[in-house]
Order: C-alpha cells, then structure tokens, then sequence
C-alpha cells in the first residue's frame, strides 16, 4: 500500500517537473524585446490616434457650432429649431466618433473585427436583442425631430413630465422642471407629447372681490386698463374679454378676463395684467379680499 502511494507521488512530482520545464522553455523562448517594441509601437499609435481624433471632435464641433451660428442670424429659422438640430448633430457625431475609436483600438491591437462580427453568432443575436430599445428610442427621437413635435426651449408635459425641453437626442430627451429637477426620458416611453409652446395660448385672470362690490364698477376699471395697456403688448394675439362675476372652487367670487398671449409669454401677461387690475380697483377704493371667503352658514 505504501510501495504505491510513493509510486503515485513520484508520478505527480515527475509529471509536475516536466510542466515547469515547459513553461520554463516556453518562457526562454520570448523574443521580449519584439514583444516590448511592438507593444510600445501599438501604444504610441493609441494615443496618436486618439489625440487625432480629439483634434478632429473640436475642430468638426466648433465648425457645427460655426453654421448655426451663421443660420440664427437668419430670421426665417427659429431659436428653439436651430438649438434642437444643433444638439442632435453633435450627438451624431460624437456617436460616430465613439465606434470610429473603438474599431481603430482593436484594429490597432490586432483583432480582427470584420471576423469578429461575422463570426458572433448567437452573441449577435442577444446582442441584437438587447439593443431594441435602443433601437426604438432612436427610431421614436428621430420621428419626434423630425415632426418637429418639440423643440429646444418649448414648455411641455411629456407623459407627467411637465417642464422646458433642455436637449432633444436620438437616445433620451431631457427636460427640465420647474422645480429644477433634470429629467431624462427615454424617447421610446414618450407616449403623450403636449407642446404647451405651440400656438398662442389662453391666459386666465381672476380679480377676487367682495359679493357686495359694484360689479360693473370693476369691469368698467378692467377694460379701462385693457384699452390703456393689453391692445398695447405685443404678447396679446386677441381683445381681453371680461366674461363677468364667477365663483371660485374655494367658494370666492371673482371677475374674469380671458384672452391669448404668445406661447411662452403667459405667465408675464397674466402678472402684468393682474398687477395693473389690483392697483387701479385699489386706487377706485374697491376692496380686494386677502384670504378666502368662508360662506358656510
């Protein structure tokens, strides 16, 4: 029993030599001084090629942002159009920089991608797979542009999204709230695209005021200081109309005026308009309620 473990012992050791002489002659064998020039050689020729290709991304990026420049002092090319298209043609390039430096990294180390992508296989089709909503978010971003559905600086509300549209891309569109929040939203899960900046859009005001005020009093104030100040901002696309006394959701009474204003432009409309409401009712010494009115008995 003894005889035979010291036989297999002996094997093992033997067979464990003959494996590290192997390794050993494999070893001497290297040409390490090819090895380390042809290393160096491909390492120069990495960074040559990147430092190239930077050179070329900022020259071709300032040439992009050269033309557009040219077109925005065309006045037949909107802001928000020329932001969108900008931005998409730097993404694109960029993209196309991206692949150009991956292929020429492997080209350069010696793998050979043409052999690589033909012989993928099954790889290719889970990569394939994987990559459909990619595919579908490029597919949807390049419908959005090109319908032109939003633009660079447009007021949206995609799907609960409500904010102003920061960057368009084939990939994501990002928008940003009104609270300041980045929101990056995958092009293929846009599914409602409301274009709050598109058109002239209606401004609502309500002038709170006492049941008991002169109601005429107040509208007769109101279309006073729309013939003085609304016909004369060129925001305002319609004539003001005071539709009368209305009650408010909180149970207050309130006149109101509707008219549309450019997209875009509401919120300044709406506060010039009420400022000039409120001071020229509290200079006619009408009473502009502070709080709500509680008309529960």
């Amino acid at each position: 029993m003894q005889e035979t473990t010291s036989s297999t012992q002996l094997e093992i050791t033997k067979q464990t030599k003959n494996g590290l002489r192997v390794f050993q002659n494999f070893w001497n064998d290297l040409d390490w001084e090819k090895i380390i020039s042809s290393v160096i050689y491909k390492a120069v020729l990495i960074i040559l090629m990147c430092v190239i290709l930077i050179i070329v991304r900022k020259i071709v990026l300032k040439l992009i942002e050269k033309s557009f420049k040219n077109y925005r002092k065309k006045e037949a090319y909107s802001e928000g159009r020329l932001n969108t298209l900008e931005t998409l043609a730097k993404n694109f390039f960029q993209y196309f920089l991206f692949f150009v430096i991956i292929y020429s990294i492997l080209t350069i180390i010696g793998i050979p991608v043409g052999s690589l992508i033909a012989g993928a296989g099954i790889a290719g089709v889970a990569i394939g797979l994987g990559a459909q909503g990619f595919i579908n978010d490029v597919i949807t971003g390049f419908f959005i542009i090109y319908e032109r559905q939003l633009d660079v600086g447009d007021h949206v509300i995609l799907n609960t999204v409500e904010g102003v549209v920061e960057q368009v891309g084939l990939r994501t569109t990002q928008v940003k709230s009104f609270n300041g929040t980045m929101n990056y939203i995958p092009n293929r899960q846009i599914l409602v695209v409301s274009n709050l900046s598109r058109g002239n859009q209606q401004v609502l005001i309500d002038i709170r005021v006492n049941p008991d005020e002169d109601i005429e009093k107040v509208k007769r104030i109101m279309n006073q200081i729309n013939e003085e100040l609304a016909i004369n901002m060129p925001e305002v696309r319609s004539d003001p109309n005071i539709l009368g006394l209305t009650t408010l959701p909180n149970g207050t009474f309130a006149v109101r005026c509707v008219l549309y204003a450019v997209a875009g432009s509401q919120v300044m409309v709406k506060t010039a308009l009420t400022t000039a409401y409120v001071e020229a009712l509290t200079n006619e010494g009408v009473t502009i309620p502070s709080t709500p009115l509680n008309l529960s008995v």
